[in-house]
């Protein structure tokens, strides 16, 4: 019985793997890193030039009873962007592409800024108002400035089938094993889904549990929880690697020139660094990849171009300072492994047990140090980011749900969603971290390949983000006030929300007079 249980699990991962061979082909790779090169010379370098003003955002937004404020929607989204692919992506990306990995990650960081902003810019100009809350994201700006609402059902549905199904299960598993590193004398039990730890059920059923409880309670709920873990434990998580880095301080300039060196003489090979850069930095900070919009969208603000903002500085804090951290304890207190084919090894550093897709690598790093606590600390760690970026995937289903339901109302889609996302989360705790991460690249790649395809589209078509942060660019020179945005006088058609802003000030400044 359990041969045959083995069998069918190799067979799972190997039709996974054929699949991802598709998606994740050259051909992705080049567009994640293309689009973000083009958009970055479009927009001058809006990354760099606006960096101060991004600053000023996030300490300067506002809510309302629709939407959420620029930092909440922020918080929402680097909720999605901080997680799994902070800790265990990164480990992921030097077991399989070497140092040189990170890197390619940077790069796609650098450059998928200006990608970030584009998306969420056009998500802000075509938001509506769906039951008194912002709606908005790839479906919605695809429908409205392509005019092809096959292309954005295309879009909904991977999106809820890579949210709500495939990309929690990532997640979870790396809670799940992190969990079991901590406790890995918990024992075992036969169930139908094959052995499980207790401490992966456990640790399944307390995350289920607590994720029901959230998710009923809607986007505001959802914003508030995220806004006070996400900043915390990203700020402790920074803290402890710093103090690491800190403590072996003389390696770091060693560390830092591996990962250079290793980018262009890679001793995996420029493909396996390339990509695995690319597909982690990608499921990391999510630029392009279509999530950030949503949270974009539900955002209150005065002009689009400030959430495209907000949300291309979201990349550098994922990236570039938490994924960095992680990269840098692990190659300076060097436990990791570097694969190379088949089951050989090109660096062997640790154990050849050790798990390169999951959090292993993170917590053999911290425990180096912090003898006792390393282990602890970073499942900890882990979960907290792993599910905020669950409550993230659940509120972007979600707004896919309400996109699908203008066209035809489903009764019980949302509960269906939610239960749906429980059992995704449930599932991807107890199994093997291969398979999870094979579906979650599956998630994240149809995505991804639909929406960077669309901006461009719509880039060629009209040019609203762009034509959006000229409008904002010109306003900053003048020194207004307050902003604010009139896609009419601008030429941006089809964005609903806008317009009946302005008219509805236009009246109230009539009234008033």
């Amino acid at each position: 019985m359990e041969i045959i249980k083995i069998r069918e699990e190799v067979y799972v991962q190997d039709f996974v793997n054929t699949i991802n061979g598709y998606i994740w082909s050259s051909a992705l790779i080049y567009l994640c890193l293309g689009a973000g090169l083009f958009f970055t010379v479009l927009t001058r370098f809006v990354q760099v030039r606006q960096f101060s003003e991004m600053w000023r955002l996030l300490m300067s937004g506002k809510s309302s009873e629709q939407g959420i404020s620029s930092f909440q929607a922020l918080a929402v989204s680097l909720s999605g962007r901080v997680g799994a692919g902070n800790i265990a992506g990164v480990a992921a990306a030097i077991g399989f592409g070497g140092p040189g990995a990170v890197f390619w990650m940077w790069v796609v960081a650098f450059f998928g800024a200006s990608t970030a902003y584009i998306e969420s810019a056009n998500a802000q100009i075509y938001k509506e108002e769906h039951d008194g809350k912002y709606r908005g994201g790839p479906a919605y700006y695809i429908e409205k400035a392509m005019g092809q609402k096959w292309y954005a059902w295309a879009f909904a549905i991977a999106t809820i089938l890579a949210t709500g199904v495939l990309l929690p299960t990532v997640q979870s598993n790396t809670i799940g094993s992190a969990v079991e590193q901590v406790f890995s004398n918990s024992g075992s039990i036969e169930t139908a889904i094959g052995v499980v730890s207790y401490a992966k059920l456990y640790t399944a059923t307390g995350i289920v549990l607590l994720l029901g409880f959230i998710i009923f309670g809607g986007i505001k709920r959802i914003a508030h929880v995220t806004q006070v873990i996400v900043p915390f434990m990203a700020l402790a998580y920074i803290l402890i690697s710093l103090i690491i880095i800190a403590l072996n301080i003389t390696q770091l300039p060693d560390a830092f020139m591996m990962i250079i060196g290793d980018a262009f003489t890679p001793m995996a090979g420029m493909g396996a660094a390339i990509g695995w850069g690319v597909k982690r930095g990608v499921y990391s900070n999510e630029a392009g990849q279509g999530t950030g919009p949503h949270a974009a969208a539900a955002a209150e603000v005065d002009h689009p171009a400030q959430q495209g903002l907000v949300q291309a500085f979201s990349v550098y804090i994922d990236t570039l300072f938490v994924c960095s951290a992680t990269a840098f304890m692990i190659i300076i207190t060097g436990t990791y492994n570097v694969h190379g084919v088949g089951d050989a090894f090109i660096v062997q550093n640790v154990a050849s047990d050790v798990i390169a897709s999951g959090p292993q690598f993170t917590q053999l790093a911290v425990e180096s140090v912090f003898t006792g606590v390393g282990k602890p600390f970073v499942a900890l760690a882990l979960f907290f980011f792993a599910f905020t970026t669950i409550l993230a995937y659940y509120f972007i289903a979600e707004n896919n749900i309400y996109y699908i339901k203008r066209t035809f109302k489903i009764p019980g889609a949302v509960f269906m969603l939610k239960a749906v996302i429980m059992s995704a989360t449930f599932y991807g705790t107890v199994k093997a971290a291969n398979i999870a991460w094979g579906l979650g690249d599956i998630g994240v790649g149809l995505m991804a390949w639909l929406n960077i395809i669309g901006i461009i589209i719509i880039f060629f078509m009209s040019k609203p983000a762009i034509t959006a942060l000229k409008d904002y660019e010109k306003q900053q020179k003048d020194g207004v006030k307050k902003y604010t945005f009139d896609p009419k006088k601008l030429g941006i058609k089809n964005a609903t929300f806008w317009e009946n802003r302005i008219a509805k000030t236009k009246n109230s400044d009539v009234n008033m007079s």
